[in-house]
């Protein structure tokens, strides 16, 4: 395995290991994210739901802006894990992905545990941005 396999395999037990931390009483459905900066640091999250459904977070969006939070400005992937496997960020996660880090790895497992690596604006092509805004 190349070594950026190894760094996202490892990332990806780190996004596993955030969705034990899950708060989903509604759905059952645990989500674990990890961000992975230029300086190596990793920053997790996990879904947070409500029972007022709207302000519920996904895990993807909470270890983004953990990251920003404490300071990071370079994002070079983001890790994405449940349980059944081939799940990728909503469009919600990817635009606030994009704002980010427009040229992040978005690294998860399909249904046979193999890993996955898109980049993000694969997946959100033509995002808006502030260029958008001029």
């Amino acid at each position: 395995m190349d070594k950026k396999k190894e760094i996202y395999k490892e990332l990806l037990s780190f996004a596993e290991k955030a969705a034990e931390n899950s708060y989903s009483p509604y759905s059952k459905f645990a989500v674990g994210a990890a961000v992975l900066c230029g300086d190596g640091k990793v920053y997790c999250g996990t879904n947070i739901e409500n029972a007022s459904y709207g302000l519920s977070m996904c895990a993807e969006r909470v270890a983004v802006f953990t990251a920003v939070a404490n300071g990071a400005e370079n994002i070079k992937a983001v890790a994405v894990y449940s349980s059944s496997g081939n799940v990728t960020p909503c469009g919600a996660c990817r635009q606030v992905i994009s704002e980010f880090a427009q040229k992040a790895d978005i690294v998860y497992k399909d249904k046979n545990n193999k890993i996955k690596i898109e980049k993000i604006n694969s997946l959100l092509p033509k995002c808006f941005d502030k260029k958008s805004l001029k």
